[in-house]
């Protein structure tokens, strides 16, 4: 099969054929249509993440059908058409899995990180991890729903009962969860790049109350922000944006250092949460939702071989939705 390798952090991904996998106990082996191209996968070749197998196929958010079907496996059949994300599997013993908490497992195991991904023609993947894609979705059209989507579904859910939210950084994430927050009657007040005027019309095509640059003032206090953006300087920023009691999300699995800042930013009960990772239970209640919405998802698509041009768009804000990589 053909596939983008990363052999070392900080260089561009090479094509390569090598020979496809084999399912094995648990596993699935799938034809892959689509994948994907996440801030996380950036992340992973720029070096910020600094713990993947190398040689690696990067990529972790894939649908495609099934090929091939390993021992025990139950849920899935040839040709079924299935979704892999983020988290590729945990060691389901620990008190984090046990209390449905396996985005927190220490032996977690991560998609296009620990184990290769989807930048392939071919994957495998534990079925146990594995999301049934809606039928009313395209594969091009569905694979953003499998991390901006989940992440950032579970970064929503953090907010609570916010009837207005911040979000920084208007990317793929951000353009999914502000069609959830207008189906259930939230505000979403949008900051942006300063002078970034494309995203923030955006924005406001989508629904948004106000869009404007990160450090301007929003025209009303703020219940709960998200930081989708990997800036460590927003996390200040946002806690003078929300009121008394208010959450700031830190959605990112990378954010550069957070400055410090006085106490009185934070005081007034004032809460910092970060994200990590995804569970299954958010796949399955997020995968229910989309379709309802109806979540619409702005898809950019790069053939397997422009891997490392998706990337440098994505590296320089060039886009507004999500780079899908798609196999002909």
């Amino acid at each position: 099969m053909k596939a983008m390798i990363l052999e070392q952090q900080r260089r561009p991904l090479r094509l390569q054929h090598i020979p496809t996998p084999r399912p094995a106990e648990f596993q699935i082996l799938i034809r892959i249509n689509a994948c994907g191209i996440c801030r996380t996968d950036l992340h992973v070749v720029d070096g910020d993440l600094n713990e993947p197998k190398l040689p690696l196929i990067p990529g972790h958010q894939i649908v495609g059908r099934v090929e091939k079907v390993g021992k025990n496996v139950e849920r899935f059949y040839i040709e079924d058409r299935v979704g892999v994300p983020w988290l590729g599997g945990s060691c389901r013993e620990c008190r984090y899995c046990k209390s449905g908490r396996e985005n927190l497992c220490d032996n977690a195991r991560y998609t296009g990180y620990q184990m290769d991904g989807g930048f392939a023609e071919y994957c495998v993947a534990d079925e146990r991890y594995c999301f049934p894609i809606p039928k009313d979705y395209t594969d091009v059209q569905a694979a953003p729903l499998l991390c901006a989507g989940l992440i950032g579904y579970r970064s929503y859910r953090m907010t609570q009962d916010a009837k207005k939210i911040g979000f920084y950084g208007f990317g793929a994430a951000a353009n999914i969860l502000i069609q959830v927050a207008k189906f259930e009657k939230r505000e979403v007040f949008a900051f942006t790049r300063e002078g970034d005027i494309k995203s923030q019309e955006k924005a406001m095509e989508l629904g948004a109350t106000w869009a404007g640059g990160s450090t301007q003032t929003q025209p009303d206090r703020l219940d709960a922000a998200i930081i989708f953006a990997p800036v460590g300087e927003l996390v200040p920023i946002a806690l003078r944006a929300v009121r008394k009691g208010g959450i700031v999300v830190c959605a990112g699995i990378h954010m550069s250092d957070i400055p410090s800042f006085p106490y009185a930013d934070l005081w007034g009960e004032r809460m910092v949460k970060s994200v990590a990772n995804l569970t299954r239970q958010d796949g399955e209640e997020f995968l229910l939702l989309a379709p309802k919405v109806p979540v619409k998802t702005e898809v950019h698509p790069y053939a397997l071989e422009d891997i490392n041009i998706a990337l440098d768009d994505l590296r320089k804000g060039h886009l507004t939705g999500t780079a899908v990589v798609v196999n002909s």
